[in-house]
């Protein structure tokens, strides 16, 4: 039996209100992803271009020379066996490995300067991912958390959710604490069985017995109110309520890969990434405001060319279906598309009997693509110099990147973020002063206004 205390938040025995009523729930439920619903209450962005972001990371960092950044002049060992083709934008060649993307370059645009400072992988990704700079021990959100932090979710489905996992080497939601880290699907969605995690009962569990022991968790908090009078507690029900209504109700039909022709999935491609690229569509589509889909397997150390023939087609394939089916619905006007590794490789090719045609890290010099949310298409932001090794003109740093998609999304990227160990922190260290190569404007039409600049802060 349990006792209660006249306390306003806790049980005799030490326990939340939190634990309290998830003695009513099935835990195996899952049905603790009820804390990510707390986000929706504390919004800190306003109605910006954007509404939603899909990011593709391409973990291990893919080599910019073979995919987007081609050097069909340079030395042979620099621009490896791989042709440069054009693309249905004058002017704009990438690999002869992307001609699906080739035909829709219109649809995006070319960053070709990336830069910043570390060829290690667990560095890189942490500086790439957060758009920060890691200070001592301060672990940075990425940047799903701090939308998820500044948005919040307009229904049901969780604010930041990755396919099929997060990224490797970085701390998620840092700081801004656990309640803001992805609800990871953690399943193939290629799978005929897919099912993802949490959102499926275990076996036995009925949906007449899920509805029941909501109905007694109800039972459970008029209880507690008579407690413990206390106005979270209505928070706390619509929380749980959310929950149930994932697990119950129409938010879970978001996640139901069947309900999409086979034409679709098909051009998509029958596989992890290209399956997954459709759940991300599918999940903006219903108004979640960060979407990662992670694909792996970039860190071509040992026979770069023989690895990314493998990964590269793959990409083309799901990567342009994705950015076609966002035109084609809508969609892509309000759905930033960010697509980037940590950093390139090296653009000298290392054939070397240890290495056989293999590219190592290179952070001086990388590439990203970027597309709509009101990014314009059809443009390339900066150059790499003509053997791809290093910044020719206007660098661009991951805070810029981060930056600009922040305030795409209404989001004031120099704000302070809440930090519980109450140093100062900012969503991106610009006010820092640090080296920035600025606002990514030659593709945001909506600031190339001074008055629209002025308004967002954006220099």
């Amino acid at each position: 039996m349990l006792e209660f205390c006249t306390g306003m938040h806790k049980t005799c025995d030490g326990m939340t209100r939190r634990d309290f009523v998830r003695i009513g729930t099935l835990s195996l439920l899952g049905l603790t992803m009820a804390d990510l619903f707390r986000l929706k209450a504390y919004g800190q962005a306003k109605d910006g271009h954007a509404k939603s972001v899909i990011q593709i990371w391409l973990s291990g960092g893919p080599s910019h020379l073979d995919t987007f950044d081609p050097k069909p002049e340079a030395p042979e060992d620099y621009r490896g066996p791989l042709k440069a083709i054009e693309t249905n934008v004058s002017g704009i060649r990438i690999s002869e490995w992307m001609p699906k993307l080739a035909k829709c370059a219109d649809k995006y645009s070319l960053i070709r300067s990336m830069t910043h400072i570390s060829p290690a992988h667990e560095l890189a990704t942490h500086i790439v991912i957060t758009g920060n700079i890691p200070s001592g021990d301060l672990v940075f959100p990425s940047m799903g958390s701090v939308v998820a932090w500044a948005k919040g979710s307009p229904n049901e489905l969780p604010p930041y959710i990755a396919i099929p996992d997060p990224a490797p080497w970085y701390g998620e939601s840092g700081f801004l604490g656990a309640q803001y880290k992805p609800f990871s699907v953690r399943s193939d969605p290629n799978n005929p069985n897919f099912k993802v995690q949490g959102l499926t009962p275990p076996s036995g569990v009925t949906t007449e017995r899920i509805t029941n022991r909501r109905n007694l968790l109800q039972a459970l908090d008029n209880l507690a109110r008579r407690v413990e009078a206390s106005g979270l507690f209505d928070a706390v029900d619509s929380f749980y309520q959310r929950a149930f209504s994932l697990l119950l109700g129409d938010a879970k039909k978001a996640f139901d890969l069947s309900q999409e022709p086979n034409e679709v999935r098909d051009r998509y491609g029958r596989n992890t990434f290209g399956q997954s690229c459709l759940l991300a569509r599918r999940l903006v589509e219903a108004g979640v405001p960060f979407v990662t889909v992670h694909l792996g397997g970039w860190d071509t150390h040992f026979k770069n060319f023989d690895e990314l023939s493998k990964r590269v087609p793959i990409l083309d394939q799901g990567l342009s279906a994705l950015l076609e089916d966002l035109a084609q619905r809508g969609l892509l006007k309000e759905t930033i598309v960010v697509c980037v590794g940590e950093f390139g490789r090296t653009p000298k090719i290392d054939w070397s009997s240890q290495w056989q045609g293999g590219r190592h890290h290179w952070n001086h010099v990388f590439s990203a693509l970027v597309a709509g949310g009101g990014f314009e298409g059809g443009q390339v932001v900066g150059e790499s110099d003509e053997k791809g090794e290093f910044v020719k003109n206007r660098p661009v740093y991951p805070w810029d990147l981060a930056a600009s998609i922040y305030t795409l999304l209404g989001i004031d990227y120099n704000q302070r973020l809440p930090n519980p160990q109450g140093r100062v922190t900012y969503i991106t260290p610009h006010r820092l002063g640090v080296e920035s190569g600025g606002l990514l404007k030659e593709i945001m039409p909506a600031l190339r206004t001074p008055q629209v600049a002025q308004q967002t802060g954006a220099k």
